[in-house]
């Protein structure tokens, strides 16, 4: 299928009150969807009660092995962002107290900017994720003692 038509589907699409369009064309198709604007409708930040390590290539793997702190993960895949925009001051830095329900971090997927909040209250002690790089569905961002 030419990109020049998939294209112009997801111009149609983001113009119209279409939340999903498959064409079909002999045996190529394609699926768009998009995500709809309201946020309370997005998932919460997925957790964990027990710390997980990045892999080990991460400078900063020591900062999370210790640490008995509350993981905030990232609830889909996409681009981890730590600022509203490049210049910007980040959301939070390491030794910030946040309540619960903070904006975090935001993660672009499929073009649309999902901001991840915390559910806790408390102090980040780690941000394990640089800005800029995609992440993976659970992979751990953040953690909150």
């Amino acid at each position: 299928m030419d990109i020049r038509k998939v294209k112009k589907l997801i111009e149609l699409l983001q113009e119209s009150g279409i939340a999903e369009i498959e064409i079909k064309e002999g045996e190529e198709s394609v699926r768009i969807s998009r995500a709809m604007a309201d946020l309370s409708t997005a998932r919460p930040p997925i957790t964990h009660n027990s710390p997980v390590a990045p892999p080990a290539s991460n400078a900063r793997e020591s900062q999370v092995g210790s640490s008995d702190g509350h993981i905030v993960s990232a609830p889909m895949v996409g681009t981890f962002y730590g600022a509203p925009s490049p210049d910007s001051e980040p959301f939070v830095k390491v030794g910030q107290v946040v309540s619960d329900g903070d904006p975090l971090c935001i993660i672009e997927a499929m073009k649309i900017m999902n901001p991840i909040e915390s559910d806790r209250a408390g102090t980040i002690t780690a941000i394990l994720v640089e800005n800029g790089n995609p992440v993976e569905y659970e992979q751990p961002l953040f953690v909150i003692d």
